[in-house]
């Protein structure tokens, strides 16, 4: 691993618990391998493009990460319903991340939407630009899972490979389609490509009790959480 920049952020309002402060550690990295990655992810790291972060917050450790029991894994009634509205009317096309024109455009009105009824904020800088060092700009292996209905891209899903599993970094969708749950989907396909390369965990980045966005990752079972300073240990079995 080379490490360009190391920082830590200014305290500032947490994005997933309200009452709570947040600060993150980041590493910008120049070169990481899939190995020093797992390591990495082992003590709580996440990363977007070559920016690598992890909180560190004074008064909060509820950010744990959150990994799923590929061989274990069983689907519950929503989850097997979700499945059975997609999976034969839409395509999946697993490749390498590209950035273009309908991939910018699905992107672009995904956040507008987000800003509509969650009041995210819009993104501030170059559209390509900022896709690019993302999504596209990966310095270990990593995937899109690219989903079309009738010819029409509807979603993207972002995942990294690591040695012992896939690491789903992100995934956004066609607002117009958002009744299809494309979100439960897109990790039910991870899932499932994950089994057929006989890999052990797909990893879903943080789960934060008392966030109502991130509560559907406990419902990918039997799980595993990581908590500080003691490792990995069986969290929602059943």
């Amino acid at each position: 691993m080379r490490i360009l920049h190391h920082f830590v952020s200014e305290t500032e309002a947490c994005s997933y618990l309200p009452d709570q402060a947040m600060r993150t550690e980041c590493l910008l990295v120049g070169s990481l391998t899939a190995r020093e990655y797992q390591a990495l992810m082992n003590q709580r790291w996440r990363r977007f493009g070559r920016l690598l972060f992890r909180p560190v917050c004074e008064a909060c450790r509820e950010c744990r990460p959150l990994r799923v029991d590929v061989e274990r894994f069983r689907p519950n009634r929503s989850q097997r319903r979700a499945w059975r509205a997609n999976v034969e009317s839409i395509t999946l096309t697993i490749a390498e991340p590209r950035c273009d024109a309908a991939r910018l455009d699905l992107h672009d009105r995904y956040h507008r939407f987000q800003a509509a009824f969650k009041g995210w904020p819009l993104p501030r800088h170059d559209p390509q630009t900022a896709y690019e060092a993302m999504f596209v700009d990966n310095p270990l292996r990593t995937w899109e899972y690219a989903y079309s209905l009738e010819g029409k891209l509807i979603g993207i899903g972002y995942v990294d490979e690591v040695p012992d599993g896939l690491s789903a970094i992100y995934f956004f969708y066609d607002p117009e389609h958002r009744r299809r749950s494309l979100g439960t989907y897109n990790v039910l396909s991870i899932i499932a490509e994950a089994a057929r390369r006989k890999m052990p965990y797909v990893y879903l980045g943080y789960y934060v009790p008392g966030c109502r966005s991130l509560a559907y990752k406990a419902d990918f079972r039997p799980n595993q959480i990581l908590e500080p300073d003691l490792g990995w240990r069986e969290f929602r079995t059943t």
